[in-house]
């Protein structure tokens, strides 16, 4: 089965869940988010924002929730391959994707379908700002997740 077939499904699932006043495909991205499925999250919101295009209002909120996920895909590889070559390195691409993410949270105007990103805004800068110590530290551990949903709860 194809990625976009895999999301598509795993989307279709949600929808026919019934999951009142929220995309499936946001849902998606939550419910992969708050499990620690970082790739996935990035992959199912971004499923939909490639679909709705740069005129969408929704555009720059999506954007900045999928550079929020792929940051914590860099902190996940590094934190579970520290001395891997290309993984040992990500720390610094993590923390500017994170960067992008809050800029682009915040210019999207606070909240979209309810869910407002001032949480996810923060959880973004805090990240960014414990990577950017010295020495620059990983802040991601598997026994501490961030948790996002209605409202972007920590």
């Amino acid at each position: 089965m194809k990625k976009a077939e895999r999301i598509a499904e795993f989307v279709q699932g949600l929808a026919d869940a019934g999951i009142p006043g929220i995309d499936p495909h946001l849902a998606g991205y939550l419910e992969c988010f708050n499990s620690g499925l970082y790739y996935e999250a990035h992959d199912v919101l971004e499923d939909l924002w490639l679909r709705q295009g740069k005129e969408h209002p929704d555009h720059g909120f999506h954007k900045g929730l999928i550079q929020l996920a792929g940051g914590f895909v860099h902190l996940r590889l590094q934190f579970l391959h520290p001395h891997h070559p290309k993984h040992g390195r990500r720390l610094a691409p993590a923390r500017r994707l994170l960067i992008l993410a809050s800029g682009n949270l915040r210019n999207s105007g606070g909240a979209s379908r309810g869910i407002h990103s001032a949480q996810a805004i923060a959880l973004a800068e805090d990240m960014a700002d414990r990577i950017g110590s010295n020495p620059p530290i990983n802040p991601w551990t598997p026994d501490s997740l961030p948790l996002l949903g209605p409202g972007f709860r920590q």
